[in-house]
């Protein structure tokens, strides 16, 4: 199989048998794929700093099984300038997609939004409004939506004054029907559901929510990314 100029993200890059680099990409049609940049260990190598996180590129590859054989890659502009105080969230959002999507299957309505989610970190914008954002387009996408307007038991109408419990493969339940799930406000819910998430409060009780759902489907592996930013923050 070979695969023409495709545009694409690295996600993760290390050594691969003396000369070579294994790359982990997001690319637009194709979605997750492993691809081994042969010769790109060696000190002349023109194409290794071109091959690096946050860089929108074109790349092509060849060959059939988990590890293909990349071809060709071409820069399509800068990087996105992430800046040095969020680049443990940019890590982050790249750790989801090398964490939940499969190799090989395609996303190519989660392309744009990754890239919308790096330019959020990039900009002078809240960065916590755009994390929450791509999690729940992320959600969307592997088919865990979330439920964000209706009731899961009777299907009423979320109501924003009413407190429920968001329960994990089920959905908003009344807090007052369950001891499970994440505690939300209606209103947190609805403003998931627009996308307005400039109040405090909504976020905290949304970032409660977005984790969860996405721990459920870890398997109960921790993300590497969290840990370390938390090591970062605790008192000595």
């Amino acid at each position: 199989m070979r695969v023409s100029l495709q545009p694409a993200f690295i996600l993760h890059r290390r050594p691969y048998r003396n000369t070579s680099l294994l790359l982990e990409a997001f690319s637009r049609d194709h979605g997750r794929i492993g691809l081994v940049a042969q010769g790109l260990q060696a000190p002349r190598s023109r194409r290794r700093p071109l091959l690096q996180p946050f860089t929108p590129l074109l790349l092509s590859w060849s060959g059939k099984g988990e590890l293909l054989n990349l071809s060709a890659a071409e820069d399509t502009g800068p990087p996105i300038p992430v800046p040095p105080s969020r680049l443990f969230s940019g890590l982050y959002v790249n750790e989801l997609l090398l964490r939940l999507l499969p190799r090989h299957d395609p996303y190519p309505g989660l392309f744009d939004p990754y890239r919308q989610a790096l330019a959020a970190l990039a900009a002078d914008a809240n960065q916590e409004c755009g994390l929450r954002l791509f999690e729940r387009r992320l959600l969307a996408e592997l088919g865990y939506g979330l439920m964000l307007e209706c009731e899961a038991v009777g299907g009423e109408p979320i109501a924003p004054e009413r407190i429920y419990r968001y329960v994990p493969e089920q959905g908003p339940v009344r807090a007052e029907q369950t001891q499970a799930g994440v505690l939300i406000s209606g209103r947190s819910l609805l403003a998931l559901g627009r996308g307005t998430l400039a109040d405090p409060t909504v976020l905290r009780e949304v970032k409660q929510l977005t984790r969860a759902a996405i721990g459920a489907h870890l398997r109960g592996k921790p993300l590497k990314t969290r840990e370390l930013m938390q090591r970062m923050h605790a008192p000595p």
